[in-house]
């Protein structure tokens, strides 16, 4: 076998058992807390054990959808040998109606809670109407 034959089958070796890794993988659907007032739309997400680099935000089409991986930190003079609590991977998907914006989204991620801001579209707004007398 040559020696690129032996990196091909390597990295073959890598991807098959990094599939096997995430296949083994808990998926965990978050909690979350959504609440509406005239402004828009807060919701908080409960992703315990995430970092900002490990987090995926994304809108398209009307669909939100939150994906994060958890870590579980081990320190660096520590070598694990067997594990049973493997950091889990978050997935959360929601339809967001065309009355938001979803352009102007401020998200904010503090203490392993997501905090998203989803401001309601001008033309949706309440508006107070006028009435005269007589």
């Amino acid at each position: 076998m040559t020696e690129n034959t032996q990196v091909a089958a390597q990295n073959t070796n890598d991807a098959a058992r990094k599939n096997e890794d995430n296949a083994r993988r808990a998926t965990v659907t978050p909690a979350v807390d959504i609440v509406e007032d005239s402004n828009g739309i807060t919701l908080w997400a409960d992703l315990p054990g995430v970092s900002r680099e490990k987090l995926d935000v994304k809108v398209h089409d009307a669909r939100l959808t939150i994906e994060a991986e958890a870590s579980l930190p081990v320190p660096g003079t520590v070598r694990v040998h067997h594990a049973e609590l493997r950091a889990p991977r978050f997935v959360r998907a929601f339809t967001v109606s065309e009355d938001f914006d979803t352009t102007k989204i401020d998200a904010n991620l503090s203490n392993g809670v997501l905090r998203l801001t989803i401001p309601r579209r001008e033309q949706a707004r309440p508006r107070r109407v006028e009435v005269r007398a007589g």
